[in-house]
Parts: structure tokens; sequence; C-alpha cells
């Protein structure tokens, strides 16, 4: 198994007080009068880090996860030592990367970048675009965990931005809830209909990007982390054939 040594001391961090400070009361303030479940509280309590070579700046950050990726595709992963990461873990988390990914079984983040327990903080839905929960999700992991990147992660002959285009260019309906993915998505493909090339591809793209722009401009506890250097956001798309990422946005 490959262990990862830790440096000492190990440094701490007040995840608490960076929360309040960021949040300027809101969810911090329920927190702080005991509102919110215990869970959170613990999660934001005081301590070690779990898994101090996890705290890296936005760069190092994104590196590291394309260096993982690159393992991953040349078929070269390591072997984790999940014992040991499941003691560390089990009073608090400091994932160094989010993921905003698509909920398709093909493309599994942990697996893509070649990582650990406690090193990613994924959140998925089909179509990967920005919802309130999952925004709120990806908010607490930069808020309370300190996440210095987030990735929003799109892929080749993705299903959800495909009934987006069926439904933005054939008025296709689609039953129960599926709508409501395919009607987020359709914005995205009215920007690129008259643009060369393969619609689907070129959707799934502008997808990203307009996702990417999303979290930089509707949330004020991202925009804070982002205008003070310690976050950055950036777009990718997950090729099936190779497993590779490339980075768009």
């Amino acid at each position: 198994m490959c262990k990862t040594s830790e440096p000492s001391p190990v440094p701490t961090i007040n995840h608490r007080r960076n929360f309040l400070r960021l949040a300027g009361g809101g969810a911090g303030a329920l927190m702080l009068a005991g509102v919110l479940p215990a869970q959170l509280a613990q999660a934001a309590s005081d301590g070690p880090l779990p898994k101090p070579q996890n705290k890296l700046d936005p760069q190092q950050a994104l590196t590291r996860l394309m260096a993982g990726n690159a393992r991953y595709a040349n078929g070269v992963t390591r072997r984790h030592d999940f014992l040991t990461e499941r003691e560390a873990l089990v009073n608090g988390q400091n994932p160094y990367a989010a993921v905003l990914g698509c909920a398709d079984s093909r493309i599994a983040p942990e697996y893509a970048f070649d990582t650990a327990r406690g090193d990613l903080f994924a959140v998925r839905v089909a179509g990967n675009f920005v919802t309130s929960d999952g925004l709120a999700s990806l908010e607490y992991a930069v808020a309370v965990l300190e996440t210095p990147l987030i990735l929003v992660l799109g892929h080749d002959s993705c299903g959800a931005v495909s009934a987006g285009v069926k439904a933005q260019k054939d008025g296709a309906k689609f039953p129960g809830h599926i709508q409501g993915l395919a009607d987020a998505i359709k914005p995205s493909v009215a920007k690129v209909l008259t643009m060369p090339g393969v619609l689907l591809d070129n959707s799934i793209a502008q997808n990203v990007k307009d996702t990417v722009a999303r979290l930089k401009s509707e949330s004020s506890l991202l925009a804070d982390a982002l205008a003070k250097g310690k976050l950055a956001i950036v777009g990718g798309i997950y090729k099936l054939d190779s497993g590779k990422v490339e980075l768009i946005a």
C-alpha cells in the first residue's frame, strides 16, 4: 500500500470562524445558535487537518488533479491506503478539490482523477449544471472546508445535454422530472445552434462554460473566495474513450 507521511507539527484550521466570516451571518449564525445539525457543527470544528497534504492553493490543487487524471488515463493509478484514510477522516475532512459532475455511471470523479477518500468533494447531477442544492453544497466545501478548487466536469455523449438539444431544437417533451433537466440545459444549446461543428459537442462545452460562469456570479461566498485568491473555478470535458479530461474554461 502507498502511504503518505504526515508532516509535523500538524497544521490547524478554524473552519467555524472562516464560515462565519464568509457567510456574514446566515447559515453561520444558525450553526452558532445550534439550529443546524450536530454533524455540521462537528465538521466545522477546530482541530488538526485530517489530510495535511490536501492544504493547497488553487493552482497546486489543479496541478494535482490533472496529474491524477494523467495517471488514470495511462493506466498507472496508485494503490491507496484506505484503512489509514478511514481512521484519519473519522472526525473531519479537507478535500483539495470539489467536482460538479454528471451523474452518468461512466464518469466517477474519484477514479478519473486517481484520488483517495477525503480528496474530492463530489456533487453530481445529470447534465452537471447548477441547482440550488448543488450550489449550497459547493459553498459548504469552500466556506467551511476551505476547498481551493471547483471543477465543472462535463463529458462527451451526455444524455442529459442530448435531451436539452432535442428540447431546444425539436421541441421534444420528456416524462416526469426529466423535462426539468432538459429545460435547464436549453439556454446553453440555444447559444450554439448556429455554430459550426457537432451540435451536441458544442452544447456540452457551452453548458460547462455557462455553469462555470454561474458559479462565479451567483454566489457571494464563492465570489469572495475568488477575489481573495483562495479559490479557482474551472471547467473540463471528460473523454469516454481515453479517460482524459480536457480543460476548456
